[in-house]
């Protein structure tokens, strides 16, 4: 499934993506990297070969940087398989901080909600249009959309109001965007990792990253990107699955 394919990934730079782009290109997929402008994009592009991807400097929130994305994409490639949604950002801030006198930002409330779950959509919404243009196979499939949630929708914690609302908000939307896009054989699954080594959870002291790690049953530690990378294949590679999103976390279940 993914040999030969073309795939397209955003927050393709770092954590998750970066493992999901270097998983995709070593299994035989050509990328299209998408990020940051400001992000190694670049560097990783050259690194893993110019011929095997490509790096398209994208804020997912701008319907024209998507748009050149795509372009690039077809004048490259000619053809896009998989969309792989990872780009997203958070903030930690309570509803209401009393001790301050002060309500959460309802800047950073919307700016987290614009970026995690309608730059998703802004995505998916104009990427599946390039998806539908591909040959069916024999079980009518043209192509699949993987999108990121996490554990934060189910088991949000505290100061977590914005990032939870937003991942929520893309778990919602799975099965709704499965069904619209089932006459047009693509198939559209999220994933909801649990803690993973990603850059923003490495660079917490050691023992918070410690604690972090009995907090999960099995295995207790971190989760390594590659799993993911790994789970993102697999999703590709069935045809059975859609519609739907899947925990991966080590069985962990967020306490306040």
């Amino acid at each position: 499934m993914l040999k030969g394919a073309v795939s397209l990934v955003t927050g393709g730079a770092s954590g998750l993506g970066k493992a999901t782009v270097e998983h995709l290109v070593k299994q035989g997929s050509k990328v299209v990297i998408c990020d940051l402008p400001s992000s190694k994009g670049s560097e990783l592009s050259k690194t893993l070969g110019e011929d095997k991807s490509t790096f398209v400097p994208v804020n997912v929130t701008s319907e024209q940087d998507v748009q050149q994305a795509l372009e690039v994409t077809k004048a490259k490639y000619g053809k896009l398989n998989n969309i792989v949604n990872c780009a997203g950002i958070g903030v930690a801030y309570k509803t209401y901080n009393f001790n301050k006198n002060r309500a959460h930002s309802l800047e950073d409330f919307a700016k987290v909600i614009t970026v995690n779950t309608i730059g998703t959509f802004n995505v998916i919404r104009l990427g599946v249009g390039l998806i539908g243009q591909n040959e069916a196979d024999k079980d009518g499939q043209r192509g699949v959309v993987v999108n990121t949630a996490s554990v934060a929708a189910y088991d949000g914690q505290m100061g977590q109001v914005a990032y939870a609302a937003s991942k929520g908000g893309i778990v919602g939307m799975t099965l709704p965007l499965a069904r619209d896009l089932a006459s047009q054989g693509i198939r559209v699954v999220t994933i909801a990792p649990g803690l993973f080594r990603t850059p923003l959870l490495i660079s917490l002291p050691e023992k918070v990253i410690a604690f972090l790690e009995k907090s999960v049953p099995f295995p207790s530690r971190l989760g390594d990107p590659k799993e993911y990378a790994q789970l993102v294949e697999s999703v590709i590679g069935n045809p059975m699955l859609n519609g739907e999103t899947i925990r991966l976390d080590g069985a962990l279940r967020m306490q306040p």
